[in-house]
């Protein structure tokens, strides 16, 4: 079954042509028939009849044109009428490129083949006319013209349906182009966003690897040594007494390595990432959600539980900012009037859980976008860690992230 049509009949082929022809044959009847005996006037009348049935079923009901059963019941009743026409006169012959039209332009396929069949039986009838048809001779050639009538239309019909056929495709394959760019366009916007977020992201990225880089160079290297040359200092102390003119120098020497390792472990501490500098993760939460809520006016509960311990920074700062975002999701999204963030020490993890009570979404729709989201589990399995999120319309949403404790360990 061919798609609906897309596009109108030509209005001078289907309203125009057809009335043309019907004139003429009705001039030609004028002239060449006489009015006795009453059968100019039931020719006429038939030709009435078909120019009311064209103007009554097709021409003013342009509603009607793409509605494959109306369609198929006019054409069937113009066949009629032109078959009683033809079997009245063969002149009414040059009537049937009217029905050819229709059977074109209106009907769908494979009821358009069936149509111009028909059509051509009536053509080749009216063509074949003056044939006698008493003979073999005569009958084959009028089957001949018959079916040569049958034949080329129909082939015709077969070719433009080839050409239907094309142009349906050509514009799917259009309508699949201009979906496909639609969406590239979109794509392309999305991942301008995107690359300016990574870019960000490997800014801030960088800035942190470069501090604990520092903070790892000071460590290893000024803290330890100091460490060392005081531990040989108090050696020193243990094993001989200091001699009275080196006392002075000697313990000068020494409280200068206890300060100096003093300010490089402050160096230290002073790389670690804000608001880490001057906290334990415990307290940075409490302080971010503390201020988090004087924002936006609404309660946080922080709860810690199990054994705080050391750990590495990375670990600090990736459950530290996941717990941020997760906040500023509920701030822009959630519709919340409680929200919990529970830090736990567990025995092989440590594990940080931010809920709210708000009007959650479907969990599906995460693929299409959450850029904040897809940070937060960069971070976190970028530990080895993982990133969990429960949520349903309705019911809130919760943020698990947990990182091993194999990343932890105690700073020297």
């Amino acid at each position: 079954m061919s798609r609906k049509i897309s596009q109108q009949p030509p209005f001078l082929l289907v309203n125009v042509v057809p009335y043309a022809l019907l004139a003429l044959l009705v001039a030609i009847l004028m002239i060449t028939e006489d009015w006795a005996g009453g059968s100019l006037l039931i020719d006429l009348g038939l030709c009435g009849l078909a120019a009311a049935w064209m103007l009554g079923m097709f021409t003013l009901r342009p509603g009607w044109w793409d509605r494959p059963r109306i369609m198929g019941v006019f054409v069937a009743g113009l066949l009629v009428i032109t078959t009683v026409l033809v079997a009245r006169h063969p002149a009414f012959g040059l009537f049937t490129p009217a029905a050819y039209i229709y059977s074109f332009t209106v009907l769908r396929w494979p009821w358009r083949l069936l149509g111009v069949a028909a059509t051509a039986v009536l053509a080749g009838t009216a063509q074949a006319s003056d044939v006698p048809k008493t003979d073999a001779l005569g009958l084959t050639m009028h089957l001949t013209i018959v079916a040569f009538n049958i034949a080329m239309m129909c082939g015709c019909a077969w070719v433009l349906r080839l050409a239907e056929q094309e142009e349906e495709r050509r514009e799917q394959t259009l309508d699949e182009l201009s979906r496909t760019n639609r969406l590239l366009e979109a794509s392309l916007a999305e991942n301008a966003g995107l690359h300016a977020q990574l870019l960000a992201q490997a800014r801030e990225a960088g800035v942190l690897d470069e501090r604990q880089r520092m903070a790892r160079e000071i460590h290893d290297t000024l803290a330890q040594g100091l460490t060392g040359i005081i531990a040989q200092l108090q050696a020193a102390e243990q094993m001989h007494e200091v001699p009275a003119p080196w006392r002075r120098p000697f313990d000068a020497v020494k409280n200068l390595a206890r300060e100096s390792l003093a300010e490089a472990r402050r160096s230290v501490d002073a790389l670690r990432p804000e608001p880490l500098q001057t906290a334990r993760l415990s307290d940075a939460l409490a302080g971010v959600a503390d201020r988090w809520s004087k924002l936006h006016g609404l309660p946080v509960q922080v709860t810690t539980t199990g054994t705080a311990r050391p750990m590495m920074p990375e670990a600090e700062f990736a459950l530290l900012r996941t717990a941020q975002e997760a906040l500023a999701n509920v701030a822009k999204h959630a519709g919340a009037s409680r929200v919990g963030v529970t830090l736990s020490y567990l025995e092989q993890e440590v594990a940080l859980d931010v809920r709210d009570d708000g009007k959650g979404f479907d969990l599906t729709s995460l693929e299409a976008g959450g850029f904040g989201l897809t940070i937060m589990r960069q971070r976190v399995e970028g530990l080895s860690g993982s990133l969990r999120v429960e949520s349903e319309p309705g019911t809130g949403t919760g943020i698990s992230a947990c990182v091993p404790c194999l990343l932890t360990g105690s700073g020297a």
